[in-house]
């Protein structure tokens, strides 16, 4: 596993380092998928998820409530109480607090069963952990799915992040969104941060959390330096 930060700029703090699975010779998160055989899908998710938690109670910072985020498949999930026990057992044994723990879906998942998706998601709230839609934007499901599932945090695709200051209409969409957000109490990311131009425009649209090569490039196994 790899740990990229998202952080606040003005604070200049750190709010969460996200896991990305990575092959052991680098390989980034789509190409170790497209080696996992749709019967193990569920196995290999639990593992990350494990192996996730377990590097993070050993290198994440004890003194405070950054948070750890970790992707998962929905689709893989089938029942939350008995898929999230081994992610709490790992937690229990890295004594890694529940309330830092994020889970993220991909709206680039197809969502077959909103319903069970909303489901895992109230399970989660339960636990105490915090919920985001990944890559809002792009994929299967928009604003409809945000309707449906209310989560805590929302990361805005990359694809409306890049060259935003050269994109009257991206700052248009990107301004609405956080509008919306604001108004239902959802956090925003912006992921895929790459440029200083890029930065300087979301910030000036009232965009907080950031993510992204510009701040910093994920380390394996390891907390990178972010360049403030």
């Amino acid at each position: 596993m790899a740990f990229q930060p998202i952080v606040d700029v003005a604070a200049r703090r750190v709010w969460a380092y996200e896991a990305l699975v990575r092959g052991t010779a680098g390989e980034g998160a789509g190409a170790i998928l497209d080696m996992v055989d749709q019967t193990a899908i569920y196995a290999f998710d639990q593992a990350c998820r494990i192996k996730a938690v377990e590097l993070a109670g050993r290198i994440f910072p004890r003194d405070d409530d950054t948070r750890l985020s970790i992707n998962f498949m929905p689709n893989a999930v089938y029942e939350p109480d008995a898929c999230i026990r081994a992610t709490l057992t790992a937690a229990r044994r890295a004594d890694f607090r529940l309330d830092r723990l994020m889970f993220e879906f991909t709206e680039n998942e197809e969502m077959r069963d909103t319903a069970h998706v909303r489901t895992i998601i109230e399970a989660y709230r339960r636990r105490g952990f915090t919920t985001a839609i990944d890559d809002f934007g792009a994929g299967y499901a928009g604003l409809g799915l945000l309707s449906e599932l209310r989560p805590d945090v929302l990361k805005i695709d990359m694809a409306l992040i890049r060259d935003i200051d050269e994109s009257t209409t991206k700052r248009a969409i990107v301004r609405a969104v956080v509008a919306m957000a604001a108004e239902l109490h959802i956090d925003v990311i912006a992921e895929g941060i790459e440029t200083a131009g890029e930065l300087a425009t979301l910030r000036g649209l009232g965009i907080r959390l950031y993510q992204g090569f510009l701040l910093a490039r994920p380390a394996v196994e390891a907390l990178p330096a972010i360049n403030w």
